[in-house]
């Protein structure tokens, strides 16, 4: 004679765990539903459509006609486009590397053990998380060569600053240096990478005879290699983006000395209307964004250094 408590699990239990297994994947699929439906209205679809626009004439007003690869075409004979280019690559090669460099350094200096360092990685991480806008308003009034406290600060050593904003040679710089308000955030990240550096390799090589400098360039640096990689690709992908600033100091002048890429492409899509030409103008920018970032990886090959790599 079986038992009761031999017989009952064997007879319900592959019906209850499909009955399980069907909950859990509803239970799946209900949870996932909403970033679903959220990448597929406001990612995938307005990507398919701006995809599908950028080979039409579209003016808002009217419906979108199939012009094939017209706006592709015109861009090889706008001298805007190449400036607009020119501008941010310039900007990109001359904020990026000093952003990196700038992060790096106050990392370093917050990573020693002294007294207070939590409270200046608060105050050094916090200009980071201010709107963009705000920023803006705030370094106008910075750069401006009337009132403004940066040519008062230079005056006071008998330098005459120059009219940052309003002379076609000083505004780009202007914006470079505007760029390392928000190191904070590459600096939190290489911090993160530096207090991962085994003490024990310090250690050693001190035991060897080697200086504090040898150390860093010899352990610190190959150690936080990826970090400083990623930094990098994203300090390239956002300088690329750079629109705020530009939009609400310069509008892109004087002589479109800072008009920015993507500041080019607000101006055709909604001040010009021509949805078609800059649908064009994004999927450029992915292209050059997306090469930039491969080119990096490709190249981070002989510098970067990963653990058991």
């Amino acid at each position: 004679m079986q038992s009761y408590s031999g017989t009952m699990p064997n007879a319900g239990g592959p019906a209850r765990r499909m009955g399980m297994e069907r909950r859990e994947m509803l239970i799946g699929w209900l949870t996932l539903s909403p970033w679903a439906v959220g990448f597929l209205v406001f990612t995938l679809g307005p990507m398919v459509a701006s995809l599908y626009l950028s080979f039409s004439e579209y003016k808002i007003i009217q419906a979108p006609n199939w012009v094939g690869l017209a706006n592709y075409q015109r861009m090889l004979d706008d001298p805007l486009f190449y400036k607009s280019l020119s501008v941010t690559v310039m900007y990109s090669l001359t904020s990026v590397p000093l952003g990196i460099f700038m992060a790096l350094i106050v990392a370093v200096l917050l990573n020693q053990d002294i007294w207070g360092a939590r409270v200046m990685r608060t105050i050094f991480y916090l200009p980071s998380v201010i709107s963009g806008v705000a920023v803006s308003l705030v370094f106008a009034w910075i750069f401006n060569h009337r009132f403004g406290i940066l040519n008062y600060i230079i005056g006071l050593v008998g330098i005459r600053g120059p009219d940052w904003l309003g002379w076609r040679q000083w505004a780009l710089p202007a914006f470079v240096l505007m760029s390392l308000w928000g190191i904070g955030g590459n600096m939190i990240i290489l911090l993160a990478g530096l207090q991962g550096v085994p003490a024990a390799l310090h250690e050693a090589a001190e035991i060897d005879g080697a200086n504090s400098w040898r150390r860093f360039w010899r352990i610190t640096l190959p150690m936080i290699s990826p970090a400083i990689l990623f930094v990098g690709i994203m300090s390239i992908i956002g300088s690329f983006q750079t629109f705020t600033q530009a939009f609400i100091m310069t509008g892109g002048g004087p002589a479109y000395a800072t008009l920015f890429y993507v500041l080019y492409l607000y101006r055709n899509a909604f001040t010009w209307f021509e949805m078609g030409y800059a649908s064009a103008l994004a999927w450029v920018l992915f292209a050059i964004i997306l090469l930039c970032t491969l080119l990096s990886l490709r190249v981070s090959r002989s510098w970067v250094h990963y653990e058991g790599g």
